[in-house]
């Protein structure tokens, strides 16, 4: 799979900016201002939540980094549910206005793809992980090392987006899918990796460096 080329706009909003943006147009051209200005202001928000600005990338093979913007709501010892390990575990939470690309955390290959139905209860909460829908990918580098990446539905995310299955490359930073409106991206990793970020802190996708793979 190519890398996504960041076309400044995500190619999922294309059509929301265009109908936002068309809608906003004709009611400045034929309706009254409140609602040429409610129109502009939806308009405004579809544009930033769909921005997907380039990233510069860290290049140390052993630097776990985000797969999300978002804020740090996880950092524990816990079981992976889908490798059935002990993991360190790291969960971004994505507000609606951050940026909601999704990108690889490491290099490796993409051993296999989980999708789950679920609920769609607030994507901050801890019980999300377990409960909510969600699509977990299983990526295991070239040392061997294995990393779980899983997105997650929130209360109002309702599309989670994957581009990649079982057999494809990945390298890091490479944008693998997108979740509308809201949501979390869960990842477990060896527990020898030692964590560089705490809960509370602010992280940016493709760039901070979550943790370090010893």
């Amino acid at each position: 799979m190519s890398n996504y080329p960041h076309p400044i706009i995500a190619r999922e909003g294309w059509l929301f900016v265009a109908v936002t943006l068309g809608a906003a147009i004709a009611t400045s051209i034929f309706a009254s201002w409140p609602w040429a200005l409610l129109c502009w202001v939806v308009a405004l928000f579809v544009l930033q939540f769909f921005r997907d600005p380039a990233r510069e990338i860290p290049t140390d093979p052993s630097a776990v980094l985000s797969p999300a913007d978002g804020r740090v709501v996880t950092v524990e010892r816990a079981e992976d549910p889908f490798l059935k390990r002990d993991a360190l575990k790291f969960s971004v939470f994505m507000n609606v206005f951050n940026v909601h690309s999704n990108r690889s955390p490491v290099d490796g290959e993409v051993k296999e793809v989980w999708y789950h139905a679920g609920k769609f209860v607030n994507a901050a909460m801890s019980k999300a992980s377990v409960e909510n829908e969600r699509n977990a990918l299983w990526i295991r580098m070239a040392g061997g090392a294995d990393v779980t990446c899983v997105q997650v539905a929130g209360l109002i995310a309702r599309r989670i987006l994957c581009y990649v299955g079982g057999g494809d490359p990945l390298k890091r930073g490479q944008r693998f899918g997108f979740i509308r409106f809201g949501s979390r991206v869960d990842v477990y990793l060896p527990p020898s990796a030692v964590p560089k970020v705490s809960v509370g802190d602010k992280v940016y996708a493709a760039t901070t460096v979550l943790a370090q793979l010893s």
